[in-house]
């Protein structure tokens, strides 16, 4: 009969350990505009232990941009819904429009978990590129005083001309993610926003993104090769390792993973990042086993929440990393568009006022 009693006991706690155990989370971390090559130098130079660590418990994988153009509009919508640019309109800075509704990692679990059972978050450095602004509509006239334009339609309703601005990539998205705040600036700014919101938040199943803009200021401002960049750089792998001791010192490390990633490189030698495809991703993940796209983040990520690729539509254009896929390499060089006859000089005109270039 004790023996009875004492199994009851240890069968009660092992359910209690089971019913309070913390859910798996994910923390995707954005360094943008850091190259691939930049951060394999540093590596080898152990300038970034932190990022050593992680990856010594996962790996380290070349991604490569296929799709879309090598700036911050195009990097992170890719990265964070998984398709290409025909299916989330949003090709380059310059040419976008509201990721549509339903698409993104975020509005996924948020609908796979409901609400009230997980957190998600968006901690951006970013103000530009990464926003959520709604669609305008200017007069035309006041857009020609604009000292630098923004990109849009020009339209004429009852005579008179206007411009309509589309809204900005994260429009949609914005409305679901629980906790949406860009423009922090500089790194420690974002990186103590990432954890005060990651120990409001430990004991909740959670997706954070966190978007670190230093390392592209930084090779806009002074070059790719500049010792400034990679300091940037350096600057946020200690990020990384004070967001890693925070895991810890929370008891949730071993339930989080932890991807670590870039929405372009730089050109090299320059200021630039006009074709920068080679990236990289590196994570605690064990599970990852081959290089891959920038389309396949967000499907590796939504799998490891145990959502099935087969029940998303449309379908993704990205494939899980820990799947076997076709190689998809970017060339050396941009590859030229086909079937696209050069514009007449007076048509060019027309186009580049309408998207906002002087």
């Amino acid at each position: 009969m004790r023996n009875w009693k004492l199994f009851l006991v240890a069968l009660c706690l092992t359910l209690s350990v089971i019913a309070s155990a913390k859910p798996l989370s994910v923390i995707l971390i954005g360094w943008d505009g850091t190259g691939r090559d930049n951060v394999k130098e540093l590596l080898s130079q152990n300038q970034l232990p932190n990022l050593a660590n992680l990856i010594k418990e996962g790996k380290l994988v070349d991604i490569d941009v296929t799709a879309g153009a090598t700036d911050t509009k195009a990097g992170w919508t890719q990265i964070l819904t998984g398709y290409a640019p025909e299916k989330t309109g949003v090709y380059s800075n310059a040419r976008y429009q509201a990721i549509p509704e339903g698409l993104s990692v975020f509005e996924r679990l948020e609908n796979l978990f409901g609400p009230s059972n997980i957190y998600t978050a968006a901690i951006v450095g970013k103000k530009g590129n990464v926003d959520n602004n709604p669609p305008r509509k200017i007069p035309y006239e006041r857009w020609l005083k604009q000292k630098r334009r923004e990109k849009g339609e020009i339209v004429e309703e009852n005579g008179r001309k206007f411009v309509v601005i589309p809204a900005k990539p994260w429009f949609n998205a914005s409305k679901v993610i629980d906790l949406f705040v860009n423009g922090l600036g500089v790194s420690a700014n974002v990186g103590k926003r990432a954890l005060e919101e990651i120990e409001k938040h430990a004991q909740e199943r959670f997706f954070f993104f966190i978007h670190f803009g230093d390392v592209d200021a930084a090779g806009h401002k002074y070059g790719e090769n500049s010792q400034e960049y990679s300091d940037a750089i350096k600057s946020c792998d200690l990020w990384l390792g004070q967001i890693m001791e925070k895991l810890k010192k929370l008891g949730i490390y071993e339930q989080t993973l932890i991807y670590v990633t870039a929405d372009h490189g730089f050109d090299k030698g320059k200021k630039t990042h006009s074709y920068a495809p080679y990236i990289f991703l590196a994570t605690n993940d064990k599970n990852i086993i081959r290089n891959g796209d920038r389309a396949d983040i967000a499907p590796t990520i939504l799998k490891r929440f145990g959502i099935d690729m087969k029940n998303i539509q449309p379908a993704l254009d990205g494939i899980p990393l820990d799947e076997p896929a076709p190689e998809r390499k970017a060339p050396p060089q941009p590859p030229q568009k086909k079937g696209i006859k050069p514009r007449k000089e007076k048509e060019r005109l027309t186009y580049n006022y309408a998207i906002g270039i002087d």
